[in-house]
């Protein structure tokens, strides 16, 4: 091996992440956080974007300020000195310097833990975009991928009195990542969701799942695990849903698994004319005397299909819908209960029972809220467009998505569909890669409906992906009378098409831009433009009986970088109701009126399947 005499690692080494490579935190390490003692280390936070990646190349988070040879040495960072930024928040809204910046960025705080701690503590992170690489005090405990997901990490070990915590947050695009270099979307960075530390006894519920098996008996699958280090002996778990009069205790089995069929007296079953919501309790006891607990609020319905239809409580429903992503002007990605709260509203004047939440997972308190609310949603993994489809790390981390996805809302009433992509060209590899995905959502949930928005054969003019044999509902995006102008072609592909599956127009719309010089039908872009499209096209959906639901695109005009016509300006202006939320267009009237008349035909279907 080649002794080179002068090699300066921070300078010269081409491979200097090689050692921030592993571990990886997954899915596997999530912690249920329902009930938990908590403690929030949301706030200000010292930060600098870090363009060259210094960070890594040079240690900074060793805070070496003496060498090797006992002497003092310059430093090329101040953690303390840096300027504050919000967490949580995006840097792209902190400073007009930041907005289009993508890379590297480094965030740190200090916390004290003076209280004495019995158990273990974990870190606790909403998202992080893109790549997050986790510090505390000097040493490095491990990167997450996947700026939409949650992701929690031990730290006990590594704990002080005082600590230093330090977040190398990266949004860089890359082409083997989930989402890859081309989205049609703002790409934010930052720690944008909420950040805390969890503790938990030595002995400690991992996760709960509840779900309603069978409506007719009144039937609940609880699924529990335990984590302990040991082989668990006298153990008990006791499940509570004190409005119902259930409680089951049952042994802990040595593995730490835990599953349990309750049932229900009078259950009522959560719908969006019925949001109701029950309190659960899960308790963990040795000998009788209770170790842990974890609790959640949960609403209880099942969603299925038959004979092309969508089935909720049995009953068939057309999910009235919009796309939504999750920005607002003011906030960015890092959107507010408030913010949500807004959007909601919005979409119930618009006579909507559904939103699709494109093309990432949103906050937790989407979900949430719309188990509050009455929404019902479709959750989605952003395999958009083209990604490596052939690259076994990229489909790793689309699973890794889909299952932290899966498990922050698999008690969420609300979310009814597991999308695994969107617009995706039917190539081989892609086919087993997102068949792949479908199959692991199917065996992590079999309770809720699987689908991916696809694209049309546009060579047939047909509705026909290879996907569709392994989904339950077929998602299908189009732009007729906007991309293509022809509606001839819709026509054939709604009258040609057989589906055997239920169908959802997850995708339709135009740019409608204002202007009070230069509007009119015959002006491309404009909102009577937009507005006669939509008329269109909400014409030939009530003709088609295998539709089932229809999510046009989009709610709010959002923020894009490849949107730069005259009107864009840096916006995706397809929206129902402008990016500052203020006005309606012409198309949402559109939509409400087709929903009302929707909502009314199917009030007078009384039928239960």
């Amino acid at each position: 091996m080649e002794i080179i005499k002068n090699f300066v690692d921070n300078i010269h080494n081409g491979d200097y992440k090689r050692n921030y490579r592993i571990p990886v935190i997954q899915e596997e390490t999530l912690i249920f956080p329902g009930g938990r003692r908590t403690r929030s280390l949301n706030g200000e936070w010292n930060f600098s974007v870090d363009q060259y990646d210094n960070c890594l190349r040079a240690k900074w988070f060793l805070e070496q300020e003496i060498n090797d040879e006992g002497r003092s040495v310059p430093l090329d960072y101040a953690f303390d000195d840096w300027e504050k930024i919000k967490v949580p928040g995006v840097w792209n809204l902190a400073k007009p310097e930041y907005f289009y910046y993508e890379g590297p960025a480094v965030y740190s705080r200090r916390f004290s833990l003076e209280e004495e701690n019995k158990g273990r503590v974990f870190l606790q992170f909403g998202a992080v975009s893109y790549e997050a690489r986790i510090f505390l005090n000097g040493t490095f405990l491990g990167i997450h991928k996947g700026g939409s997901t949650p992701f929690s990490l031990e730290i006990t070990a590594h704990l002080k009195a005082e600590n230093r915590l330090i977040v190398v947050a990266d949004n860089t695009r890359r082409k083997e990542q989930i989402p890859s270099e081309n989205t049609d979307w703002f790409l934010y960075g930052g720690i944008y969701r909420d950040v805390s530390l969890l503790f938990v006894p030595n002995v400690y519920i991992k996760n709960m799942k509840v779900s309603l098996v069978n409506r007719e008996t009144g039937a609940i699958e609880v699924k529990a695990l335990i984590e302990s280090e040991k082989k668990l002996t006298d153990h008990t778990l006791t499940f509570l849903i004190p409005e119902l009069n259930i409680e089951e205790t049952v042994p802990v089995s040595g593995d730490g698994t835990f599953t349990k069929i309750v049932h229900a007296q009078n259950l009522s079953l959560w719908s969006p004319e019925n949001p109701k919501r029950y309190d659960v309790i899960l308790t963990l006891k040795e000998k009788g005397e209770a170790k842990d607990e974890v609790t959640d609020v949960i609403g209880l319905r099942t969603i299925e299909t038959r004979d092309g239809k969508i089935l909720l409580n049995g009953r068939s429903i057309f999910l009235r819908g919009a796309c939504l992503h999750e920005e607002t002007e003011n906030h960015g990605k890092a959107v507010t209960k408030e913010d949500i709260r807004e959007a909601f509203q919005r979409a119930k004047k618009m006579n909507c029972n559904f939103l699709r939440l494109a093309h990432y997972p949103h906050t937790q308190w989407v979900s949430e809220i719309a188990d509050e609310e009455g929404i019902l949603l479709w959750e989605e993994i952003p395999v958009y467009w083209w990604i490596d489809f052939s690259n076994p790390q990229t489909l790793n981390d689309a699973r890794n998505q889909l299952s932290e996805l899966i498990s922050r809302d698999f008690n969420r009433a609300s979310v009814i569909i597991w999308s695994v992509g969107n617009e995706n060209p039917d190539t081989d590899d892609r086919y087993h890669f997102m068949k792949y995905l479908a199959e692991t959502a199917k065996e992590k949930d079999p309770s809720r409906l699987i689908s991916a928005a696809c694209l049309v054969d546009s060579v047939n003019l047909r509705i026909a992906d290879r996907l569709e044999s392994h989904l339950d509902v077929i998602g299908f995006n189009e732009y007729y009378g906007w991309y293509d102008p022809d509606y001839e072609k819709l026509t054939e592909i709604l009258n040609g098409s057989k589906p055997e599956k239920p169908v959802i127009i997850s995708e339709f719309g135009a740019d409608g831009y204002h202007s009070e010089n230069k509007t009119g039908k015959n002006v491309r872009g404009s909102e009577e433009e937009q507005e006669e499209i939509y008329k269109k096209q909400v014409e030939m959906f009530g003709k088609t009986e295998y539709i089932q639901g229809t999510a046009p695109w989009i709610l709010y005009d959002y923020r894009t970088p490849k949107r730069l016509g005259a009107y864009q300006k840096g916006y995706n202006i397809k929206g129902l109701v402008t990016a500052d939320r203020k006005r309606e267009k012409p198309a949402f009237e559109v939509m409400k009126k087709f929903y009302e008349e929707v909502r009314e035909n199917e009030g007078n279907d009384e039928r239960i399947v």
